[in-house]
């Protein structure tokens, strides 16, 4: 029985961890062949091979457009051709608007917004050559929802959803559809070195619950899960879509 995206050449960012390797996990299971990148090289290598089913590993540091053309090229070298990339690679500095250091919002915006940005462009031109794609991007609610004390990841994410939004309607005529996935709080690693370092992990898990009208936090596959449907045909007339994973946490706070 074939998969539902049975075929497709999909490249990956941040894919050693979290919502990057849920992901590359579930569009290999719906049979794409996943090219993975990160800069975690001996992570991203060991997911690979856990993966298997031709999914490889490209070191990429996304805040490098040479790292980032590289990953793309390896997708078209090693298969053919390239449907789709998730640009998903992330980093988490806090700071408020008025405390946070030049050097942290510009690293933050570096990978997390330009990091996308960058992964865009490097597909793009492959994807046009191809007859068109599918190019996710990966933001937050942090981009609808305000949280005391992460201006930079805030201001990243929100770039991003008009990012992809602006790109989306650029390049619909010419078949590459752009959409981004919103996910409210993932249980991933980083928010599980988030919650450590609160000091009181527990209070820090309930807060988080309690902002979700399904009373939990999500978890990696389940955006993953979303990320297979914006790759796949079945969202064929989807485009400039910022589609919430987020349990409800959007319209709570709203």
């Amino acid at each position: 029985m074939a998969g539902r995206v049975d075929g497709k050449v999909v490249a990956v960012t941040g894919a050693a961890t979290g919502i990057g390797r849920a992901s590359a996990e579930a569009l290999a299971s719906e049979g794409a062949v996943v090219v993975l990148g990160d800069v975690d090289e001996d992570g991203g290598r060991d997911v690979a091979g856990a993966i298997g089913a031709g999914a490889s590993f490209q070191r990429t540091d996304v805040r490098s457009s040479a790292d980032v053309q590289a990953l793309v090229d390896a997708a078209v070298e090693r298969h053919g051709r390239l449907d789709g990339i998730v640009n998903n690679a992330a980093v988490a500095i806090p700071g408020s608007a008025g405390d946070i250091s030049e050097d942290d919002w510009r690293e933050v915006l570096d990978v997390n917004l330009s990091g996308v940005w960058r992964g865009m462009r490097a597909a793009i031109p492959t994807m046009l050559e191809g007859g068109g794609g599918s190019i996710v991007n990966m933001s937050s609610v942090q981009s609808l929802v305000g949280f005391v004390g992460w201006a930079g990841y805030a201001a990243s994410k929100g770039g991003i959803n008009g990012l992809t939004q602006q790109a989306a309607v650029e390049y619909a005529p010419r078949r590459i559809r752009v959409n981004a996935v919103i996910p409210g709080t993932i249980l991933t690693e980083m928010n599980e070195r988030i919650m450590r370092d609160s000091g009181d992990p527990k209070a820090q898990m309930d807060a988080w619950v309690a902002m979700h009208p399904m009373r939990r936090v999500g978890m990696p596959k389940e955006v993953g899960d979303a990320v297979v449907f914006l790759i796949s045909d079945e969202s064929s007339f989807v485009t400039g879509t910022l589609l919430r994973v987020d349990g409800g946490m959007v319209v709570q706070a709203g």
